[in-house]
């Protein structure tokens, strides 16, 4: 007898049973992130994985299910109710090459540690679940991510509108920008910011062309279509759609010239660049990615680097066991030590610079963050020395004569900027 697909699906959800009974918790009425973790919002965490090879799926869901049991606790009073929907946002990437699918893994969260976190929510109770995402629709199979949506019965979200839509707020939330540049108001697929909702953010740790993608970046992709458009340049701020037009700044031209010109004059490195992401796109894409931060307040930060990538985040580029997951309650601190693991400069990257400069960080030195290590459930203080650095490669605003994909490891004063 032939099965269905939703028997097979059936039968496969049945086949992780172990893994979950093995230390599952009782569920109480409500659940919190750990509270050493509350207690210390501003500083990042990391905790060591054990997977051997990145295609060992079960592992990779162990170690989702395991992170869920030693970051997400079940509590009685003063938590999220498990009544509440908890929205996902992994990191997806549509694949734009030929390569084999294995070579191709890092291009997205990793959907087996992204399937153990689920389980882990499950346990505390958790019954109902939002899978939201911009981008890619027709390939969101590709790392299986819809095949375990619908076997844990995760909703997920149509990311076409039209552009009526927009005027009738369907299935999206808007959200007013408190210091915008760019955008004034923010729409996300609904139900982001919606009441008795809890957002928790899955990134990738992987090279892009804004550098890193990260946290911080990653939850540009709840932002609804075209709007989700940061990467573009001024196309996409003074060339928009007419129906977009109302929620630029009306003063976006000289507000976005008046930080770039400045910091050309600062002589801060790669504004010389030749590169297609010019500067001034990757100015354009801070601001907009400063301003949709300022819309969004997620649980919890995770980036997931099992295995970590180097490249342009589509296709180019190559997967290293890396064997870590980074996280923290901010998601800009989390991408400074991120963004110095992959090997990279944070003070060379325009986003920390400008949400330093418009309020949305008290330092972008990645010395001064606080650092713990997630050890058998405990938090132990670490250096910046201690850890170890995995140089991932990018193409990020190259210079004449180098390399088109390399670090961006220019020197940076930090001590000059302070003053």
């Amino acid at each position: 007898m032939e099965l269905s697909r939703r028997q097979v699906l059936s039968m496969s959800a049945g086949a992780f049973a172990p893994i979950a009974l093995q230390g599952a918790r009782i569920p109480k009425s409500q659940f919190t992130v750990h509270p050493f973790v509350e207690a210390h919002p501003k500083a990042v965490f990391i905790k060591k994985t054990n997977v051997a090879t990145k295609t060992d799926e079960e592992a990779k869901r162990a170690e989702g299910l395991s992170f869920a049991r030693d970051v997400l606790m079940p509590v009685d009073l003063k938590g999220i109710p498990v009544s509440h929907r908890v929205i996902l946002k992994p990191n997806f990437t549509s694949v734009r090459n030929q390569r084999p699918d294995v070579e191709n893994l890092g291009t997205g969260t990793d959907a087996q540690f992204y399937e153990g976190i689920v389980m882990g929510l499950k346990e505390l109770g958790v019954k109902k679940m939002s899978f939201l995402e911009a981008n890619g629709f027709h390939t969101w199979n590709y790392r299986g991510l819809i095949d375990i949506n619908e076997r844990h019965g995760i909703d997920m979200n149509e990311p076409d509108r039209r552009e009526r839509n927009f005027r009738d707020g369907y299935e999206m939330t808007w959200t007013k920008v408190h210091d915008p540049v760019v955008y004034s108001r923010i729409p996300h697929y609904a139900p982001v910011n919606e009441p008795n909702t809890w957002l928790l953010n899955i990134a990738k740790w992987k090279s892009h062309g804004m550098c890193m993608t990260l946290s911080t970046k990653n939850l540009q992709g709840l932002v609804v279509k075209p709007f989700v458009r940061f990467c573009p340049g001024w196309s996409m701020v003074t060339g928009v759609p007419a129906f977009m037009k109302p929620d630029i700044h009306a003063d976006v031209e000289a507000r976005v010239n008046r930080y770039f010109d400045n910091h050309k004059k600062l002589g801060y490195a790669r504004y010389d660049s030749p590169a297609d992401l010019s500067p001034v796109h990757q100015e354009i894409w801070a601001h907009k990615t400063c301003d949709n931060y300022q819309t969004l307040t997620p649980g919890l930060n995770i980036i997931e680097g099992i295995y970590g990538r180097s490249g342009d985040g589509f296709g180019v580029g190559t997967d290293y066991m890396t064997n870590l997951v980074m996280f923290g309650k901010d998601r800009l601190n989390l991408d400074l030590i991120g963004m110095y693991l992959g090997g990279h400069e944070p003070g060379n990257v325009n986003l920390f610079r400008i949400a330093k400069e418009r309020g949305l960080m008290s330092t972008f030195n990645p010395w001064e963050i606080e650092i713990f290590e997630w050890v058998n459930g405990n938090p132990v203080p670490r250096k910046l020395s201690q850890l170890t650095r995995t140089p991932l490669d990018t193409y990020y605003l190259q210079k004449v004569g180098e390399p088109k994909y390399h670090l961006v490891n220019d020197r940076f004063d930090y001590d000059k900027v302070r003053v």
